[in-house]
């Protein structure tokens, strides 16, 4: 798509699609062609995957150590709510 034709649908000016889009460029996420006196922008879709994978990777992490903190505090308690019930269990003396 043409810088004209993305920012006649954007409430952006034509010189910041075209800002963006270098931007876009240099991070791998889109492709140029000329096409006349135009460019023609598409999406890289390698640099569209790799950022997938990188956020794939990112959430997996972030998910693991959420997981790992959850089971962490549920053990806690646990072990919390078993020390207090041995403690009210008192041997009972004989009369």
């Amino acid at each position: 798509m043409a810088v004209g034709q993305l920012s006649a649908e954007l409430p952006v000016t034509r010189p910041a699609v075209s800002q963006h889009l270098k931007v876009l460029k240099q991070a791998g996420l889109v492709v140029d062609q000329a096409d006349g006196t135009r460019r023609i922008y598409r999406i890289d879709s390698t640099g569209v995957q790799a950022i997938r994978n990188y956020l794939d990777q990112m959430w997996g992490q972030a998910l693991a150590g959420f997981q790992d903190a959850a089971e962490q505090i549920a053990q806690a308690e646990r072990d919390a709510a078993a020390r207090h019930n041995a403690a009210s269990i008192e041997p009972q003396e004989e009369a």
